[in-house]
């Protein structure tokens, strides 16, 4: 009687967080063995656009566990046609391996949905259910509710293993790949079939794109909930550069690059930091969730190409700097009043920002200011000397 993990998925592409926590789960329930099953055709979600085929995940995700004895790699998704449910596949393994129990690898959101998968019931009858969770994570009511519910409509049995997940998604690895410092989290086996291959846009030449193509690049590069927002900054670049008589393809250049990094979060920002020889303070290194600014130009610059107008517009659009130049103050107030926002004042700025651009650029600093030392959120030096700046030049306190 052996004990066998089940571990699926798209691995697209495999990463860190896929190894640490099969290692985990391992370890925590005496697996003897891991069988790796990529996807063909997962039934629950899209693949993403310039996904690789199976046989190419495949490929990769050998080359992840490579070196690790207690891991497998199975074809048996790819094998079949159709859609690639759990149900089937779990049939065929315990008839490979009657003697032995099968232990599903599931992650939150696979196992708190499992009671909808196709059969369900058959899933829970050829495998005991493993939920992986992180350490300390604030669904643990959830999945405790889920494992009753599991048990007493489907007669689960289910193992709950918390283990330090790496909080890490293809998603996300997929954004490094383009961006810079995927090594983190993909082995440099996998990484060397990405770059042989050209998987995930790393063979592309991003330089002298067109607006439309920019416009299609970057909003991929962004979290869902932030494309309205850039998008809407972009715009506003380009009405403002036109009433002041600025470059507006620079200005929609800009704007719609301006957070192409913003998707990077926290302690991420610092490979780009690394992969780009960025100077920073020390207050950037200990809240590196600012850090996307100065990220976005190196990327802007060396990815993309752009002009130093257009990176020197994305590097100070969130703090500002004493003598700004015009497009400089174009995108900072773009960012700050584009058609999303929506705080008190907004709307009086962008009455302003098409009769006083300088004028509405002080007033954005002083409410920037004001909301930051309200939230008692540390300063950074650049904004108050901005707004210094600007003041002395206005005539103003």
């Amino acid at each position: 009687m052996g004990k066998i993990g089940v571990f699926g998925g798209t691995f697209n592409p495999p990463h860190k967080g896929h190894i640490i926590a099969a290692c985990e789960v391992r370890e925590a329930l005496g697996l003897d063995r891991v069988l790796f099953i990529p996807d063909a055709a997962p039934p629950h979600k899209e693949m993403p656009p310039d996904s690789p085929d199976g046989r190419t995940r495949l490929e990769m995700v050998r080359a992840a566990v490579s070196g690790l004895p207690w891991a497998e790699v199975s074809d048996i998704e790819l094998s079949r046609s159709g859609s690639s449910y759990t149900a089937d596949t779990l049939t065929l393994l315990k008839e490979r391996y009657p003697e032995d129990t099968l232990y599903l690898l599931t992650g939150t959101d696979m196992f708190l949905s499992l009671h909808t998968w196709y059969h369900p019931e058959m899933i829970c009858r050829h495998a005991v259910i493993v939920a992986m969770q992180r350490d300390g994570s604030s669904s643990k009511q959830a999945f405790e509710a889920q494992k009753k519910r599991l048990k007493s409509e489907l007669g689960a049995k289910v193992k709950l293993v918390e283990n330090r997940f790496v909080e890490v998604s293809s998603t996300h690895v997929r954004r490094l790949l383009v961006l810079g410092g995927a090594e983190a989290y993909v082995s440099p086996g996998v990484m060397d079939i990405i770059h042989k291959k050209g998987l995930y846009g790393t063979a592309r030449n991003y330089r002298g794109l067109s607006i439309d193509e920019l416009r299609e690049v970057s909003t991929g590069l962004l979290k869902e909930n932030r494309v309205r927002h850039v998008l809407g900054c972009a715009q506003t670049a380009q009405s403002l550069a036109r009433h002041y008589g600025a470059d507006e393809t620079a200005a929609l250049r800009a704007g719609l690059l301006h957070d192409v990094t913003k998707a990077i979060d926290g302690e991420d920002q610092l490979l780009l930091v690394d992969k780009y020889d960025i100077m920073i303070s020390d207050f950037e290194r200990n809240y590196p969730k600012v850090l996307h600014a100065k990220t976005g130009a190196a990327v802007a610059e060396h990815l993309f190409g752009e002009s130093p107008e257009v990176v020197s517009a994305i590097y100070w659009h969130t703090t500002g700097k004493p003598d700004m130049t015009l497009m400089e103050k174009i995108i900072y107030l773009a960012d700050y009043i584009e058609p999303t926002r929506s705080f008190d004042g907004v709307e009086d700025l962008r009455a302003t920002a098409y009769k006083d651009l300088d004028l509405t650029l002080l007033h954005a600093f002083d409410m920037v200011l004001e909301e930051l030392i309200r939230e008692k959120k540390r300063l950074c030096d650049e904004t108050p000397a901005a707004r210094a700046f600007l003041a002395e030049q206005l005539g103003v306190k």
